[in-house]
C-alpha cells in the first residue's frame, strides 16, 4: 500500500512532534471563566426557512471579547419531551451550511445547532483587535499578540459556549448532547468536547488544528497549513523564533488538550490524507483517554469517505 506518512502501526503509537506549554490547563481554565463570565445575550429568530415538521432560527449569542456570533438552530416541532441535540461544525473558511443538511438528525428527534465560525464564511462578527499580521488565515491571527488573544481560543472557546446554551435550551436533555464535523469541524468537534465535557458522544472526521511541528517537519504547511509557511517568510525568514512560535501554537493545538474530553468518541481518518496528515490526527486520537474507536481509510485522502456519514448517523443514534 502507497504511504504519504508512517506505517500504521506507528501511527497508533505516535505522540506528537509539537511542544505543549507548561501552563496549558491553567491557560484553558482562565478561558472558561472568561467565557463563563460573558452575558450571552442569546436571540432566537425565526428563519425564512421552514418545514412541516422542525422549527428554524437564526440564533445569536455574544461570545468572549463581545463578538456577536451567529449559528442555525433546528428543534422538532411540537416535541413533548426532552429530547437530544446536536452540535455540528464547518470546515476551514466555510460557514454553517444548508438548513437541509441538518434535518435529517431533526427528523430522528433531536434539535440541532450548527456554528458560523467568526471571521469565517458565514455571519459571525471577528471583532479583531490583535497586533501583528491578520492576513492568510486564523492559526496566526494573535500569533504577534499575548496567548490570550489567539484567534482560535475565541473559536474554541465559541464552541463551548455554543453548546452550553444548547444544553440549557428548555426542549434538551443537556445529558444527551453530541458533536460532529469534518476538517476543521473536526478540529471544533474535539475542541468542544475538550472545553465543555457534558459533551456525551463527537464524531470528528480527519481533523485539523493538530500537531503543526509534524505538519512543518512534513513539508506539508500548504493549502490548509499554508498559513505557517507565509508567517515564516514574512515574520522570521531565518527561523530564529522556531520554537517560540510552535510553543505559542501549542496552545491551540488540540493534542494538547484532548485529555480533557470526557464523552465517547468515534473518529474516521483517511491514510492518504495530504491535507491534514494522518500522523497529526493520530497525535491528538492516541491522547484520548476517554472511550473511542476509530474508522481507518487506507486508500483515501481528504474527501468524502463512502459510509462515514451513515456510521456517524448510527454512532449519535445511541444519545
Amino acid at each position: 500500500m502507497p504511504m504519504i506518512d508512517m506505517p500504521l502501526e506507528e501511527l497508533k503509537k505516535y505522540n506528537g512532534s509539537s511542544p505543549c506549554p507548561a501552563d496549558i490547563d491553567e491557560y484553558w481554565d482562565k478561558a472558561i471563566a472568561e467565557m463563563k463570565e460573558v452575558d450571552p445575550k442569546i436571540e432566537l429568530v425565526p428563519a425564512k426557512f421552514q418545514v412541516p415538521f422542525a422549527e428554524c432560527f437564526d440564533l445569536y449569542f455574544t461570545g468572549v471579547r463581545g463578538a456577536r456570533v451567529h449559528a442555525k438552530y433546528l428543534r422538532p416541532k411540537n416535541s413533548s419531551t426532552k429530547h437530544p441535540a446536536i452540535v455540528e461544525f464547518h470546515g476551514y473558511a466555510g460557514n454553517c451550511g444548508d438548513w437541509n443538511s441538518k434535518l435529517n438528525y431533526v427528523a430522528m428527534g433531536y434539535s440541532v445547532a450548527a456554528l458560523d465560525c467568526r471571521g469565517q464564511g458565514g455571519l459571525s462578527e471577528d471583532v479583531g483587535g490583535v497586533k501583528g499580521n491578520t492576513h492568510k488565515g486564523h492559526i496566526i491571527r494573535g500569533l504577534d499578540d499575548s496567548a490570550d488573544n489567539l484567534l482560535f481560543r475565541h473559536i474554541f472557546l465559541d464552541t463551548a459556549q455554543l453548546a452550553g446554551i444548547v444544553m440549557d435550551m428548555p426542549e434538551v436533555d443537556e445529558n444527551r448532547v453530541g458533536a460532529m464535523g469534518g476538517s476543521q469541524g473536526a478540529a471544533l468537534t474535539l475542541a468542544c468536547a475538550s472545553l465543555e465535557p457534558r459533551i456525551k458522544k463527537l464524531a470528528p472526521i480527519f481533523p485539523f488544528l493538530c500537531d503543526y511541528k509534524r505538519v512543518w517537519d512534513m513539508d506539508l504547511a500548504k493549502d490548509a497549513y499554508a498559513e505557517l509557511r507565509e508567517y515564516f517568510r514574512l515574520f522570521d525568514p531565518l527561523h530564529e523564533r522556531e520554537d517560540d512560535i510552535f510553543m505559542r501554537l501549542g496552545y491551540i493545538d488540540l493534542q494538547n488538550i484532548v485529555k480533557r474530553i470526557q464523552g465517547e468518541v468515534f473518529m474516521n481518518v483517511a491514510l492518504m490524507d495530504t491535507i491534514c496528515p494522518p500522523s497529526t490526527q493520530f497525535a491528538a486520537y492516541n491522547k484520548i483517554t476517554a472511550k473511542k474507536s476509530m474508522n481507518i481509510y487506507p486508500d483515501f485522502g481528504h474527501e468524502n469517505l463512502p459510509g462515514a456519514h451513515d456510521k456517524i448517523y448510527e454512532f449519535l443514534m445511541g444519545l
